[in-house]
């Protein structure tokens, strides 16, 4: 794929290479990336000679989560629809990623935040960088945790910290998201691309229909209802997108200043 494109595709020896490459914008998602990943992850799904994925972000993101200064005039009234995109862009991808016959590792190269966070969670490997870390940060403008992440998230780490991670929108950095078993590895940031590389090479050289089998029993178990889950966090999102507090939460984030909230 073309270096200009939102989300770069490579494929060779079995494994596919998933990149965001909006590294300017610290790779937000804007609607061309949630497009554009939401096709590289259907042409990974679908490739039968790929056996293994890796999703990482070019430059010194892994993602900042949704691009909050995106224009989005030429939507509706005015008044930014939040469920649709879910329903129709990215919660595909974390259902993609999740029903996908193969294994998906996520290498965390800098800040993983909103919908980014919940991108990596859905994963089925997290190798982390030193110097990143986990961030659930849509309390902080007002809205809900989307992306599967009211799933994925107490499932890896359980119903305290996950509390603690959508209520209070503050960072763990990567060391504690190791402690809380939110990721699986943490190695130095200048060996996370070798080890993100050896990791994507075994497992695209391992026993495929093996992989594939632990998923669907996981997705059974553990993830059960996914699909009904993100509905209702779109729902969710749809009214938070309504309320006062989200207006404001993006007029303080544009300005770089604490929101004041009014709980309205």
């Amino acid at each position: 794929m073309a270096s200009e494109q939102a989300v770069t595709l490579e494929v060779s020896g079995g494994a596919a290479r998933i990149t965001l490459n909006r590294p300017k914008a610290l790779n937000a998602w804007d609607l061309t990336l949630g497009n554009e990943l939401k096709r590289a992850v259907e042409a990974a799904a679908a490739d039968e000679a790929v056996r293994a994925v890796l999703i990482t972000g070019a430059g010194r993101a892994f993602s900042s989560g949704a691009d909050l200064k995106e224009d989005r005039s030429g939507e509706g009234d005015g008044v930014p629809d939040l469920s649709q995109r879910l329903h129709e862009i990215y919660h595909p991808v974390m259902i993609g990623i999740r029903e996908m016959p193969k294994p998906v590792i996520a290498a965390v190269n800098g800040p993983a935040v909103g919908i980014g966070c919940s991108l990596a969670l859905a994963c089925d490997l997290i190798l982390a960088a030193e110097s990143s870390y986990l961030l659930l940060a849509f309390v902080n403008i007002g809205l809900v945790p989307d992306g599967g992440a009211s799933v994925v998230l107490p499932a890896r780490t359980g119903i305290a910290r996950a509390n603690e991670m959508a209520m209070l929108g503050e960072r763990v950095p990567a060391a504690a998201a190791l402690d809380w078993g939110l990721v699986n590895r943490v190695v130095p940031d200048d060996r996370l691309a070798a080890e993100a590389e050896r990791m994507l090479e075994r497992l695209a050289t391992g026993p495929t229909r093996s992989y594939a089998g632990w998923k669907r029993l996981i997705n059974r178990r553990v993830f059960a209802g996914l699909a009904e889950q993100l509905g209702a966090e779109a729902d969710a999102q749809g009214e938070q997108g309504l309320t006062a507090d989200f207006v404001e939460g993006v007029i303080a984030f544009v300005e770089k200043r604490p929101p004041e909230f009014t709980g309205r």
